[in-house]
């Protein structure tokens, strides 16, 4: 058997009464999870005041920083301070989910401060607000399915989906597959509910695993062109990406001029606030299929693939690129490649962030140090005329297999 993490989307058919209560216990979630973030600042300067009074640091007030403590200080706290809780009757289990949220930022935070975490250091916690977004979490399978198109939700009650859910409900039934938590969210005036699985992908991967005699490749990722794929059979293959935000600009600059002009709390504010929104959404959901469908054809068509590290934080910080970079998608298609090769049963491969995969010529090796981002053909001293995209991919997959 092959366990392992995955996820399971599912859009949300709600009624007008569930969607209430859909955006109650996402408050919920937000009032825990600020009531966590005030104690744990309150403590924090509590025990600053004790230190500046000589009070032994065995002795300072005890800091609420784990999940059991905050949800222990949230229980204590609610009924005088948010009685409404008890009364509303909204899921015990949100909260306790809220105070697991907060307690994780919390030693993000901590961790990232010692050096202890990998990535890009992580500030402390921010207060969480309605503009964040609508969503909730449930523990363990507290939300399950109840049949291929509904979902109990606690406090909610059964939900009604938009969409089958054969393929899960079958692996539920079977023992496939468990839920380990649950995710609900809003977006764009529509909720999804996502099911973190633990499950047996085992038949999956078999039916459709990679031919053993599939090609190698490497990849070039661009923004002019979004992949380059060269194969060691000799055939080059380029990928355009759809730009999704590019093509939502003119769209998207007319939703937000026509917010600009409403005014702050009306019911046409609202409505323009959605409008907005679902731009943005069907942008994030274009571009996800393009990354979906390249990935997948990629893990199951090719025995081995080579891609290179990208600076993408670093990318951005060029704000002629910024836009561009962020609209392609890069760490996400990277991230896509790395899970589902595992399931697929092909290799990712990937270079060092150093490695000069354009500037290098694919015959002699020579380092071309000159070579700038404009700078599409070039030509080397060996005579070889390189397509910059093309040369890079080359090098990339020959770099793979010295490395092997």
């Amino acid at each position: 058997m092959s366990h392992g993490k995955q996820g399971f989307r599912v859009e949300l058919d709600p009624t007008a009464e569930q969607r209430v209560r859909l955006g109650q216990h996402a408050g919920l979630s937000r009032v825990v999870e600020n009531f966590c973030l005030a104690l744990v600042k309150a403590t924090l300067s509590q025990r600053d005041a004790e230190r500046s009074y000589g009070v032994p640091d065995e002795q300072l007030t005890p800091l609420p920083w784990s999940a059991p403590a905050l949800e222990k200080a949230w229980r204590a706290a609610h009924p005088t301070l948010f009685p409404w809780f008890s009364e509303a009757g909204l899921s015990s289990r949100v909260p306790k989910e809220a105070c697991r949220v907060r307690a994780a930022g919390l030693k993000n935070w901590a961790d990232s401060r010692k050096g202890a975490r990998r990535g890009r250091r992580v500030g402390f916690p921010a207060w969480r607000k309605r503009k964040h977004g609508s969503r909730f979490r449930y523990d363990a399978d507290r939300a399950r399915p109840t049949g291929p198109r509904a979902v109990a939700l606690p406090g909610v009650g059964a939900v009604g989906t938009r969409e089958d859910m054969s393929w899960l409900t079958e692996r539920l039934s079977g023992g496939g597959a468990r839920i380990i938590g649950a995710t609900v969210r809003e977006q764009a005036d529509r909720w999804w509910v996502s099911f973190q699985l633990d499950i047996d992908r085992t038949d999956v991967n078999e039916r459709r695993a990679v031919d053993p005699g599939a090609p190698t490749c490497g990849v070039d990722l661009g923004i002019k062109t979004f992949a380059v794929v060269a194969d060691d059979t000799g055939q080059v293959e380029e990928v355009h990406a759809p730009r999704a935000l590019k093509a939502a600009q003119r769209k998207l600059r007319r939703a937000n001029k026509a917010l600009a002009r409403c005014e702050r709390g009306s019911n046409n504010r609202a409505k323009a606030v959605h409008k907005v929104a679902a731009v943005h959404l069907a942008v994030a959901n274009r571009r996800a299929d393009f990354l979906h469908k390249l990935t997948t054809r990629l893990a199951r068509t090719k025995r081995a693939i080579a891609v290179e590290s990208l600076n993408v934080a670093g990318m951005i910080r060029n704000r002629r690129l910024a836009r561009a970079v962020s609209d392609a998608g890069f760490a996400e298609f990277t991230r896509q490649l790395g899970y589902k090769t595992d399931w697929y049963g092909s290799k990712l491969w990937t270079a060092d962030r150093w490695y000069p995969s354009s500037k290098t010529c694919g015959r002699c090796a020579a380092l071309n140090a000159r070579l700038t981002l404009s700078d599409r053909v070039w030509t080397c001293l060996c005579g070889a005329i390189h397509d910059r995209d093309h040369n890079a991919a080359r090098n990339l997959l020959a770099a793979m297999h010295a490395a092997a």
